[in-house]
């Protein structure tokens, strides 16, 4: 019997790994500041951002949106669901950077490194994605 060394894992699926474990523990925080309020807003916030974010507050817009990050967080962290855990935090980023072009332009850059690290893991993932984006399907089992 040959006793084999183990297979070293790839650049790129460390740097993937790396990427994972970022995304998770940035929406692990932010979703739990979310309820838990334990980053103080900046004191310097231009009237429209005020405007905007008090009535996402007030209508439970960030409740859903703090519980998703929650969600999406641990299953990145977890290294489960990856590519639906993806799918949930699409519609998040692309709030994020929606609100940054429109309300706060000076502080997107935040935004836009979030949006290529999400990117980047949907690219990684793409085999994950590929039956989704047949353009057109039967429904029941394959």
């Amino acid at each position: 019997m040959e006793i084999r060394p183990a297979k070293q894992p790839s650049a790129g699926r460390i740097i993937t790994a790396i990427v994972r474990v970022l995304v998770g523990v940035m929406f692990l925080v932010f979703g739990l500041n979310g309820f838990l309020n334990f980053m103080p807003a900046p004191r310097d916030l231009p009237p429209d951002v005020i405007t905007v974010s008090t009535g996402l507050m007030k209508g439970g817009y960030m409740a859903v949106v703090s519980a998703t990050e929650l969600v999406v967080a641990l299953l990145l962290l977890t290294n489960r669901f990856v590519p639906l855990a993806l799918v949930l935090l699409a519609p998040v980023v692309v709030g994020i950077i929606t609100f940054h072009i429109a309300i706060a332009p000076a502080t997107i850059v935040p935004g836009i490194v979030v949006l290529v690290m999400e990117l980047y893991l949907a690219w990684a993932y793409r085999g994950a994605f590929r039956p989704m984006l047949r353009a057109k399907v039967s429904p029941g089992p394959n």
